[in-house]
């Protein structure tokens, strides 16, 4: 639940805080505020996690690197592949394969950690638009005789 706070800008903020609402269809500048405030709070509690938008939404990602959602994807799909496998060892195969350091996809681990609710319904969005894509293409190569 929110709660009202009386917070004092310096107008070259507000400015900044205006353009980034407008940029984003929707979004009133206390909202940007409020987004900006808890994704720095999440930026301090892990170093490392960076904030972006794209076509999926704003989401969590690692600083130079790929979305968390996709590194989870990794790890379980690691797992899946080899119950057996170490957590050493399945962080080490994830940071391999995707050309990471092991220390960058603790950080996407201990992040997921924290924020398990909000990642898990990313990994359930990019499967379902990967499904939806297939099927597509499915029927678009049955039409074309492919």
């Amino acid at each position: 639940m929110s709660s009202p706070r009386s917070v004092r800008f310096e107008t070259s903020t507000l400015n900044k805080l205006s353009a980034y609402a407008s940029r984003h269809p929707g979004m009133t500048s206390s909202g940007a505020a409020a987004l900006l405030v808890e994704e720095g709070l999440r930026m301090d509690e892990h170093p490392g996690i960076v904030f972006r938008d794209g076509p999926a939404g704003r989401r969590a990602g690692l600083a130079g690197g790929p979305d968390v959602w996709e590194v989870i994807t990794a790890v379980i799909s690691a797992r899946e592949a080899d119950l057996h496998l170490g957590a050493d060892n399945g962080l080490a195969l994830v940071a391999d394969n995707a050309g990471l350091p092991v220390p960058a996809v603790q950080i996407a681990v201990r992040y997921y950690g924290d924020y398990p609710d909000e990642i898990d319904q990313q990994v359930r969005d990019a499967r379902d638009a990967q499904a939806t894509a297939e099927r597509a293409l499915r029927r678009t190569s049955g039409l074309l005789g492919r």
